[in-house]
């Protein structure tokens, strides 16, 4: 969840203001570089209000439409935001041509640094006992993980992408059945420094068993990376990205909902484990959802049918690449719509200016959890989260009146400023 930062978006990186209208005088070129980075803002916007319904909206089990609504919300939104820290990593280190010699290498640092700054916040954040589920440490890891590959074409990207989401869910798979019967992490995380300062699960939690393991929210990162090398101008381009968003989606999802419904064993097998002792658990829908909702909970017992699903949290091949699809066709739209439509880039502009400070609304939310005495998250009336989205925006509008970034990226703009003495 981060960038102009956060879990947002990949800190800091955006256009040159919210919303901001290119200079008088500007070339053509520059005018449409500027609309791109305003729609990839406002993406970041809507990954926020939807990081929020996560956390202080109604609890999806509620049903009705308010409650898909919010379902639609679940995990999407985060993968919206780890897809959109590929897209950043790529604009700090040089969209269309990579940065090389020293300008590179500062380039680098400056990634560095801001990962060592998110996983420490992160930590930070987490070690309070506060009920979010914190990405900024998971951020920062995938940071460091994904920089060797900046300099590489918007082909092989997209093929690492691919390659990641098809082995790494099931490497993820075998590595927490092997925590769950051994008792390595454990040994392991004794040692870990970063869980020893901070009474975290470390590294272990970062990589492994976290809300957002690393080793397959990996994917979503490198695919982001491959969309910000390519020309988002072309309308051919952003045409191509659709349909292959709505493919990913259908993919995925489709997939899913044709597994648990006619492979073989599969349906039984998840059935059986709502009843069993280390079955299914944690949610209150049908398990027959799996394909798409988070509502029918997470199984603790060792079945391999968990593979078929694709609900959002799952961390399986089907979910990653159906979030991925999603989280790409937003940003397509988003692009094309502020890029297209005139009035609707205007009336955007308030989500727009969230987005360029999506650091600041991601720590004020958990600032304002933390303040409210908010306990169970999602669980909060509707007008609890419409609260927390009216006061951020209306703090993201007037800030941005007077200053080009958000507070904490203004803060971490200046944590890299030691990078320009990079040779």
């Amino acid at each position: 969840m981060t960038q102009n930062a956060s879990e947002p978006k990949a800190p800091e990186t955006t256009a040159a203001g919210p919303a901001a209208a290119p200079a008088r005088g500007s070339r053509p070129s520059q005018a449409a570089s500027a609309g791109r980075l305003v729609g990839v803002d406002l993406a970041r916007g809507l990954a926020v209000f939807g990081m929020y319904a996560a956390h202080v909206g109604p609890d999806p089990a509620g049903g009705g439409a308010t409650g898909f609504v919010m379902e639609l919300a679940h995990g999407r939104a985060s993968a919206l935001f780890a897809f959109l820290a590929g897209f950043s990593i790529i604009l700090m280190t040089g969209r269309r041509t990579p940065r090389t010699g020293r300008e590179g290498r500062q380039a680098v640092a400056k990634v560095l640094i801001r990962a060592v700054v998110l996983l420490a916040l992160g930590t930070w954040l987490t070690s309070t006992g506060t009920p979010v589920e914190v990405i900024l440490a998971f951020y920062g890891l995938y940071f460091v993980m994904v920089l060797p590959f900046h300099r590489l074409r918007p082909a092989t990207l997209a093929a690492l992408a691919a390659g990641t989401a098809l082995l790494l869910p099931q490497l993820l798979y075998a590595v927490q059945r092997s925590i769950d019967n051994g008792s390595w992490a454990e040994t392991v995380t004794r040692h870990d420094p970063l869980a020893r300062v901070s009474d975290t699960g470390g590294f272990m939690e970062l990589l492994f068993n976290g809300s957002y393991p690393a080793l397959t929210w990996i994917p979503f990162v490198l695919a982001g990376m491959a969309v910000a090398r390519l020309d988002l101008a072309s309308t051919v381009v952003r045409a191509r990205l659709a349909v292959t968003g709505a493919g990913l989606a259908v993919l995925g999802y489709g997939g899913s909902w044709l597994a648990l419904h006619l492979v073989p064993g599969v349906r039984g097998a998840l059935t059986e484990s709502t009843a069993g002792e280390g079955g299914w658990g944690g949610g209150s829908g049908s398990v027959m959802s799996a394909w798409w909702s988070d509502t029918a909970g997470y199984p603790t017992g060792d079945t391999t049918a968990w593979l078929w699903v694709a609900s959002p949290h799952s961390e399986t091949t089907l979910s990653v690449i159906a979030n991925t699809g999603v989280a790409l066709t937003v940003l397509v739209a988003c692009v094309a719509a502020v890029e297209t439509l005139p009035r609707f880039r205007r009336l955007a502009g308030p989500v727009v200016a969230v987005g360029t400070m999506s650091l600041t609304a991601y720590v004020f939310h958990i600032v304002g959890i933390r303040i409210l005495g908010i306990e169970e998250l999602p669980g909060s009336p509707l007008y609890v989260l419409l609260g927390f989205i009216a006061a951020v925006t209306v703090l993201a509008v007037v800030w941005s009146r007077y200053f080009r970034r958000g507070p904490l990226e203004y803060l971490l703009g200046r944590a890299t400023g030691p990078a320009r003495y990079v040779r």
